[in-house]
């Protein structure tokens, strides 16, 4: 391993000026990065970003191995793939998932709306006598949710 001195490369620490240790690419040819390297680059720990990978939400590694038995990972694809994460862009993400995000803030609302309903009617229900568990099982929540609704009136 070699390590060099430089804050105008791309690598994941040479940003704050730091000492970067580079392998040798074995893999491709191009440049690559170690699943450490790569958490590095993102700003995370090793193990969310071998989560991420998981799941799909980082790039895949590179086919084998490199001479210390480790994956490697495209470097370039690693700075360009779509991050996930709160407070990520989702600049990456397709008309169709937006689509999908947007159905999904209109159905929380509607479930707000539904469930402030429940309240009013389980407060007119207690004033008309009606038992706290009939109220529950017609609303589709437990007794205690009624009573803590009631509490709060």
């Amino acid at each position: 391993m070699n390590a060099e001195f430089d804050a105008s490369a791309d690598g994941p620490t040479a940003a704050r000026g730091r000492h970067v240790r580079r392998e040798a690419m074995t893999i491709t040819g191009t440049e690559t990065w170690t699943s450490h390297e790569c958490a590095e680059a993102w700003g995370v720990k090793t193990p969310t970003w071998l989560g991420y990978v998981a799941r799909g939400q980082a790039p895949q590694p590179l086919p084998g191995y490199d001479e210390k038995h480790r994956r490697r990972w495209d470097a370039e694809a690693v700075r360009t793939f779509p991050r996930p994460g709160v407070g990520k862009t989702r600049a990456g993400a397709g008309p169709e998932a937006t689509a999908l995000l947007e159905e999904m803030t209109e159905i929380a609302a509607r479930i707000d709306e539904l469930r402030a309903r429940q309240r009013e009617l389980a407060q007119t229900g207690k004033a008309r006598g009606v038992e706290i568990r009939a109220m529950a099982k017609a609303l589709g929540v437990s007794p205690q949710t009624v009573y803590g609704w009631l509490d709060d009136e």
